[in-house]
């Protein structure tokens, strides 16, 4: 359940939002989510991390260290998406001396490997690099990085989709410590695949409220519609 949003003065005055793309994405795969967190009253940065997130995921996260503390801001929130996410918690339990993320919001986060990254591995070596070989099923990577004691002191929220046929199996992205939401848990018959998770109404809508602090627990099927009504106003609002 989630409760009441603190409105537009509340939005003002938060953290500076930096969102991070995914493997090999530009920053632009972030555009919606972007414009809709600007029209809900957010500041929001664009990660450009180097090598467009392909070389090694600590790399980015130390990257990522400093385009927040580059804000000037003494708390910041966060948006990790697919691979951006992993690069979000190393950020968080590795780099964040200055204890500045505040919230984290993973989308569609392979934290238990995506099995595509040992398929290509096993099939283009020679593509297959850097993060790519991290995210495979069982790393030693993503062994140390979920071995740790957890999500940091940071709230995170990991939302994730049964359509994703990039990160498979989708539960990877379930994340001890973190409220987990998997977004047919809340609307039945929806229907997102893994992009749509930076750009549909309902997952929008949750990352405005678990970036707003109104996310406790799990939303449920009662909350489908108001949840899908916030994030198409923030999408379509002028």
């Amino acid at each position: 359940m989630f409760v009441a949003s603190g409105g537009d003065d509340e939005a003002a005055t938060a953290p500076p939002v930096l969102l991070v793309p995914g493997y090999a994405q530009p920053t632009e795969v972030m555009s919606s989510l972007r414009r809709a967190l600007e029209r809900d009253g957010r500041r929001v940065i664009d990660v450009a991390l180097p090598s467009r997130g392909t070389g090694d995921i600590a790399a980015s996260a130390r990257f990522l260290a400093d385009v927040a503390a580059g804000t000037g801001a003494e708390r910041v929130d966060v948006v990790g998406f697919s691979a951006g996410a992993l690069v979000v918690r190393a950020y968080g339990a590795r780099f964040d001396d200055g204890a500045r993320l505040r919230r984290a919001v993973l989308l569609g986060a392979p934290n238990h490997g995506a099995r595509i990254a040992e398929v290509a591995a096993a099939t283009s070596p020679e593509l297959c690099f850097g993060s790519c070989l991290q995210m495979r099923p069982g790393s030693a990577y993503l062994r140390r990085l979920n071995e740790a004691t957890g999500p940091d002191e940071a709230a995170y929220t990991s939302v994730w989709t049964a359509g994703d046929s990039f990160v498979r199996p989708p539960s990877s992205a379930v994340l001890a410590g973190a409220v987990n939401v998997r977004l047919q848990d809340v609307c039945p018959g929806a229907k997102v695949p893994h992009g749509a998770l930076v750009g549909d109404a309902l997952p929008v809508g949750i990352v405005l409220e678990a970036l707003g602090g109104e996310l406790a627990s799990a939303p449920g099927r009662e909350d489908c519609r108001s949840l899908s009504r916030r994030g198409a106003a923030a999408l379509t609002r002028e």
